[in-house]
């Protein structure tokens, strides 16, 4: 396959977790780590579906606690790096580009599309203000330079963090290739070597979709646009989608499967 490093293959899992968008909700997500750290098992594998910055106030908080949980694990199982996943989301997708602003070439209207996506929670968590940002937005490119370089250093000053961002991954699945794990959607007219930036921005009408895509006869997600209230995945669907709006209930969906697509158990943060 082109482009192998942005892709992973789970080699023979026992069972394989999956953890939809968390968005900084930090105190769901110390539920979910308890439950996992509680009851992970040694050949299990776990992957992170993307977003975990943005949207709520505590980005960097709620990184260092999943980089915390990547150590707890790996220390216990003594599990390969290929373990545990993560995922790029549309919210570390943007905050990537945010650390390039400079290159921009019209840095003001990009930052205030970001800012209108949640991109301004993240930076505010590393200690910047939006305010300042914006100002320095219109001040010339060796000024978004040294600023970008600033937020560069507060990143690297927490451990982990520059690791997690150059790490992040496309999509995950199982060597049986029946099971797909993704943030957001897929392109279904290409193979997973052709894919554009579907993964994290969604494709049209994929949540209907009603036949497997290549051999995957699951695909799990970590995020969805539409506004829904209940739990709603049937065991039945192609597309499992970990995740329910809106943002303010707090919610975290998560779901434990097997290497050849079966929905085990679909959980949520206490």
């Amino acid at each position: 396959m082109e482009n192998i490093s942005n892709f992973v293959e789970l080699k023979k899992s026992n069972k394989l977790w999956a953890i939809g968008s968390i968005h900084s909700n930090l105190k769901s997500f110390i539920s979910i780590k308890e439950f996992i750290l509680n009851n992970f098992e040694s050949n299990d594998k776990l992957i992170f579906l993307g977003n975990i910055i943005g949207l709520g106030h505590n980005s960097k908080d709620t990184l260092s606690s999943v980089i915390d949980l990547r150590f707890n694990l790996m220390s216990k199982f003594k599990l390969k790096p290929d373990s545990i996943i993560f995922l790029r989301g549309a919210q570390e997708e943007m905050f990537s580009k945010l650390l390039q602003l400079q290159l921009a070439p019209n840095p003001t209207e990009i930052l205030e599309w970001m800012f209108d996506h949640g991109v301004n929670e993240t930076i505010k968590s590393y200690g910047f203000s939006e305010n300042e940002v914006k100002k320095v937005a219109s001040s010339g490119t060796i000024n978004i330079s040294k600023w970008t370089s600033n937020l560069n250093k507060a990143i690297n000053d927490n451990p982990g963090h520059v690791q997690y961002f150059l790490n992040l991954k496309h999509a995950a699945y199982s060597h049986t290739k029946k099971i797909l794990f993704v943030n957001r959607g897929v392109d279904v007219s290409r193979p997973l070597s052709a894919q554009n930036d579907c993964f994290w921005w969604g494709y049209q009408n994929f949540s209907t979709m009603q036949q497997p895509y290549k051999t995957f006869l699951r695909i799990v997600r970590g995020y969805e646009s539409k506004h829904i209230n209940q739990l709603e995945i049937s065991k039945n669907n192609i597309v499992c989608t970990l995740f329910k709006q809106p943002l303010s209930n707090n919610r975290i969906l998560c779901g434990i499967f097997s290497e050849n697509g079966e929905i085990l158990d679909l959980f949520e943060n206490k």
